[in-house]
């Protein structure tokens, strides 16, 4: 089933909503609720060189502050956005579509979740609606990468659908698995 689109934010990503989940664009009054995820030293670690542990609020508003200064800048479908539950609004994610460096020519899906929420089926929920979204606009392929020890991520992308196809150092100049997916693909 595809979701619904719940509405645009200007300048942005539009809000997608699922059967559990909305995901819409970041803002810089997420700061505290994002602390939690982006402060993580456990999540943070599969983010790096690309982010590393965000130490207080103040730097996590600036963070968030340039994200939303980023995506008024990216071509869409590409964009971040922060997952939080239907029925509490609650934060329990983030869910990116961004450009691959050094030469931006493949689409990147990342995923994080808030360690207590880990385990609920967000990523997988939440990650299937944005692939879905970019395939309906026409992206050809989307790309996960992975540190070798990263099985949960690895296993969302599994999940979607997404197949092994090496691995790579073209990316953050770091040895890492790359996962493909193909609009027929998805699961």
């Amino acid at each position: 089933m595809t979701d619904s689109i719940d509405a645009l934010s200007a300048g942005s990503s539009p809000v997608l909503v699922t059967e559990r989940l909305r995901l819409r664009p970041w803002r810089p009054d997420d700061a505290d609720a994002a602390l939690p995820l982006y402060g993580d030293p456990q999540v943070v670690r599969w983010l790096s060189p690309a982010m590393t542990v965000v130490h207080d609020v103040a730097a996590m508003r600036s963070v968030l502050e340039q994200w939303s200064a980023e995506d008024a800048r990216l071509t869409w479908p590409a964009g971040r956005w922060a997952v939080e539950t239907l029925d509490e609004g609650r934060l329990v994610g983030a869910v990116a579509l961004l450009p691959l460096p050094p030469g931006d020519e493949d689409l990147e899906l990342s995923y994080q979740v808030l360690p207590t929420e880990q385990g609920k089926g967000f990523a997988t929920e939440a990650a299937r609606r944005a692939v879905q979204r970019a395939f309906a606009e026409g992206v050809p392929e989307l790309f996960v990468v992975a540190r070798p020890a990263n099985e949960a991520g690895a296993g969302v992308a599994k999940r979607l659908g997404f197949q092994w196809v090496g691995e790579t150092s073209k990316y953050y100049d770091l040895r890492l698995q790359t996962y493909r997916l193909r609009p027929a693909e998805l699961t």
